[in-house]
């Protein structure tokens, strides 16, 4: 099978296509043929060992210190099974969507019985179904139980039109909060059709003279400091940064703070993405796909997400 592999860390031209063995099928487990796959903030900062923070050491000894142990990228994918071991809850035939660890930039991967990974629903296009785990798992999870928000509750969300961020302003109105989100000027009209109540642009915006607090501040990429998001939050509020250093944990170790910082890695579960699909059937959450690139231009895709200004999710067609 033809797979998108790096042998070493660096840039985008690191990867290229190479055949691999076709990945064994375990028992209870399922082998996919993927139609389409994310190339998400994860899969660049894999490839270029480029981990935030005090996250450095720890990603290098789990990931390889000199080269990579994994030289398949792509966890967000959606394909159709082919092959079912005895006892897996698939059949041949059905189509799914999934977050698995690594290994779904290649034209197959296996899957195991509890995997991350839910039926795809008739209506969603593959590219929609690989856009749809990322972000959302990310978002759902940080908002609705780091978080914990309410309805009514007001939330500002950094890099409001990014891959997580897109998914956030939806699942906050979801939810039945009123969301604040932040992009560049060329995205405030999509920021408002996804369902902002207010739509900011991050370069010119002075949120010290908003005038508004918020309950919850959702930073998607390293915007705001700790104290930055402190000064926005109202008494009992909470700041959630995705990406976090030494500051952002030791401010989290203070669990007496009028306005907290949490700090979270959150697993990836079946349950959680069933919940994303259920809102999407709802007509609530709609995945924001922003640029699709064949399988051999992997690496026009990756320089794309690395640059940090893409619009939704960047996704790759692997069947071609």
């Amino acid at each position: 099978m033809k797979a998108i592999v790096y042998g070493a860390y660096g840039g985008p031209d690191v990867l290229h296509l190479a055949e691999r063995a076709r990945p064994e099928l375990q028992p209870k487990g399922a082998r996919v043929r993927v139609q389409a796959a994310a190339v998400t903030t994860a899969d660049w900062r894999l490839r270029a060992a480029a981990f935030p923070g005090v996250l450095a050491l720890v990603g290098r000894a789990m990931f390889g210190w000199r080269r990579p142990r994994q030289p398949v990228l792509g966890s967000a994918f959606a394909g159709e099974v082919t092959e079912a071991g005895e006892g897996s809850p698939w059949s041949p035939g059905q189509q799914v969507l999934g977050f698995v660890p690594a290994g779904a930039h290649a034209e197959e991967l296996v899957i195991g019985p509890d995997a991350c990974v839910v039926a795809r629903p008739a209506g969603m296009s593959a590219e929609a179904a690989a856009a749809l785990p990322f972000g959302g798992l990310a978002a759902l999870v940080f908002l609705r139980d780091v978080a914990q928000l309410k309805p009514g509750q007001r939330v500002l969300i950094t890099g409001g039109s990014g891959e997580v961020g897109a998914m956030a302003v939806q699942i906050a109105t979801a939810l039945g909060a009123r969301a604040t989100a932040m992009a560049s000027a060329g995205n405030l009209a999509l920021l408002r059709e996804l369902g902002t109540e207010t739509a900011l642009d991050y370069r010119s915006a002075d949120l010290a003279a908003l005038g508004q607090s918020f309950d919850v501040v959702l930073d998607t990429f390293g915007a705001l400091s700790v104290r930055q998001a402190r000064a926005l939050l109202r008494p009992g509020g909470v700041f959630v940064p995705l990406n976090f250093g030494l500051r952002e944990i030791a401010a989290a170790l203070w669990p007496w703070a009028r306005r907290r910082v949490k700090i979270h890695v959150n697993a990836d579960r079946a349950e959680d993405l069933e919940a994303l699909v259920k809102l999407w059937a709802e007509g609530q959450l709609h995945p924001l796909v922003g640029e699709v690139f064949p399988m051999a231009e992997a690496r026009a895709a990756h320089a794309r997400v690395e640059g940090r200004h893409k619009r939704g999710a960047v996704v790759l067609r692997m069947d071609g």
